[in-house]
């Protein structure tokens, strides 16, 4: 759905009261009689069905006339929610209450600033056939969005009926689509703005040829086709493909037109940050503590490889058996960890949303960072899945706040979702996974500088300083190896999503940092009363809390800072 650091960086604070007053670890509770957090909850659900667009025939209605009127009724929910007063609630309560303004703050954010629908022609990109690893897909998504790995195959009526409208819709959309984009001189935005929908008809021709895959947590590869299907719904399909090929012609038509910057620009960048993602670091403050990060890592990297000296280098496979026998032993081996060291409970859907992360083999011409990556030691990139767990939480066990059990919106999950699973790779290293494996440890390094790499250069792009263009050369001059190339798909994909949304790409950095924050004050915490860290104890409570900004993690699991002696 989408409707030098800075003094004070280490323990920049949100300027939210509430928060801020929060203490101990409460668990979550029913609200008391009267207490108003019903009232907070039926809001809540009221605004969801409201920041959707209005809909007729599965084509929704981006035009300047209804953003305007969203955004004067958005302002009758904040008059709402202002009215309904928190103090009192249990702090869960409490939290959940920041979690809503700030849902509120990043829809008011859309419309006076992304504007996504009038902006940036990747948004209208709705067909997918791959379930994202986080819990919505990653940037601005139009709504409905066309998840073709939700459907059963072969297509039941029901299901066949529901595609016919929402695949029959892309035609209608993609014009609509030229006309709410006419003002847009958002040139980064226009000139990479082809590659969904070359993706997009990619997508659709394999459906009606029969040879799509789909990727969703419960399998990594599921044929889908239309075996069976009514005649008019091949047709669409069809018909939709073709749209998005004359889509694609009339984005490469009007690309050399465009001129404008495409990044939000700092002063906007900081109030999205604060007020929407709840990250406490400002541009500035996150483009030091990006740069300070691609330091340690690559110096990190550097006394690695000296320790490794006297080992053998670190070798790739050169073949998909190769591949898959190293891919069983060392998904074996980080399950086992995972369960065994407590960090994951042992369940089945745990168990099986690992397994579906294998991945395959990919030879080494095509230069992809991530298959450099995995050719070599794949547990790296199995750390960082650590998402499907995550995913397989959502769906197995619920958070149990109405509030925080919702998809999370704008993207409000990245710092959180992202700098996790960053971290993850990190932790296990800490933790003992490489212990026998020293070669092992230089790839979480080498992983550690690309995503601080690309997390910089985005940072620049968002602030217009350079180009998109510019943005992939930096990211891949700084990644070790010459493992990322500035012109592969995944660099442009990458710097894309990070620049048609704010605050992504150092997301993995920025959440990596803030999760460092809650270890070190949660076992401080822990010091203070004579009790010993337990990783698997910091797990359980961390995954209780949901997925929402570190900050609110933070208020809920450890003391207030001021009453930790923090400055």
């Amino acid at each position: 759905m989408r409707i030098g650091v800075a003094t004070g960086c280490r323990r920049t604070v949100l300027s939210m009261a509430v928060v801020l007053s929060l203490v101990g670890q409460v668990a979550h509770a029913e609200p008391a009689a009267g207490a108003g957090y019903g009232s907070l909850v039926s809001l809540s659900n009221e605004w969801r069905q409201f920041a959707k667009p209005p809909i007729a025939n599965c084509v929704p209605d981006y035009s300047a006339g209804a953003m305007a009127k969203k955004a004067q009724e958005l302002k009758n929910y904040r008059s709402r929610l202002d009215a309904i007063k928190p103090d009192g609630w249990p702090q869960a309560q409490q939290i959940d209450y920041q979690l809503f303004k700030a849902e509120l703050n990043g829809m008011d954010f859309d419309l006076r600033v992304l504007e996504p629908w009038a902006r940036d022609p990747t948004f209208y990109a709705s067909v997918w056939s791959e379930q994202s690893d986080v819990p919505e897909h990653e940037g601005p998504s139009i709504d409905p969005v066309i998840n073709l790995y939700e459907f059963s195959y072969p297509l039941s009526k029901a299901d066949q009926a529901k595609l016919t409208c929402l695949l029959g819709a892309v035609p209608t959309l993609l014009e609509q689509a030229k006309v709410t984009l006419k003002d847009s001189q958002a040139r980064d935005l226009w000139v990479y703005g082809t590659r969904a929908f070359y993706e997009q008809s990619k997508t659709l021709q394999e459906l009606e040829t029969g040879t799509l895959n789909v990727r969703s947590l419960a399998s990594s590869s599921t044929p889908a086709n239309l075996k069976g299907a009514d005649p008019a719904l091949v047709s669409i399909v069809h018909k939709a493909r073709e749209a998005s090929d004359a889509f694609i012609k009339w984005l490469d038509a009007e690309a050399p037109g465009k001129k404008g910057p495409s990044g939000v620009g700092k002063e906007n960048y900081d109030w999205y940050m604060k007020n929407v993602h709840l990250v406490p670091y400002t541009w500035e403050q996150q483009a030091t503590l990006l740069r300070r990060e691609l330091e340690r890592a690559r110096a990190a990297l550097a006394l690695e490889e000296f320790h490794n000296r006297s080992l053998p280098p670190l070798q790739q496979v050169t073949s998909a058996a190769a591949y898959q026998a190293m891919a069983d032993e060392k998904m074996k081996k980080i399950v086992k960890f995972l369960i065994e060291g407590g960090i994951v409970p042992d369940k089945p859907y745990y168990r099986d949303a690992m397994a579906q992360r294998k991945g395959h083999y990919t030879p080494p011409d095509t230069n992809n960072f991530f298959a450099n990556a995995m050719r070599r030691n794949p547990i790296v990139n199995y750390s960082h899945d650590y998402h499907w767990i995550e995913l397989a939480r959502i769906k197995n066990e619920p958070n149990a706040s109405p509030i925080r059990s919702l998809t999370p919106v704008f993207d409000m999950f990245d710092s959180r979702s992202e700098g996790l699973a960053t971290a993850i790779e990190e932790v296990l290293m800490h933790a003992g996974m490489y212990d026998d494996d020293p070669r092992g440890r230089e790839v979480v390094w080498i992983l550690a500088a690309n995503r601080a790499a690309r997390g910089l250069a985005s940072l620049y792009v968002q602030s217009n300083d350079i180009t998109m263009a510019q943005a992939g050369a930096l990211h891949a001059r700084w990644t070790p190896r010459k493992w990322s190339d500035d012109k592969s798909d995944l660099v442009k994909f990458e710097q894309l999503l990070y620049l048609r949304q704010p605050g992504y790409g150092t997301s993995y950095i920025t959440g990596k940092l803030l999760f460092d924050r809650l270890i070190s004050d949660y076992s401080a915490q822990l010091e203070d009363q004579g009790k010993a860290f337990d990783l698997a104890e910091f797990f359980k409570q961390f995954s209780a809390a949901g997925i929402m900004p570190f900050p609110l993690i933070e208020a809920e699991m450890v003391k207030p800072a001021a009453d930790r002696a923090l400055p």
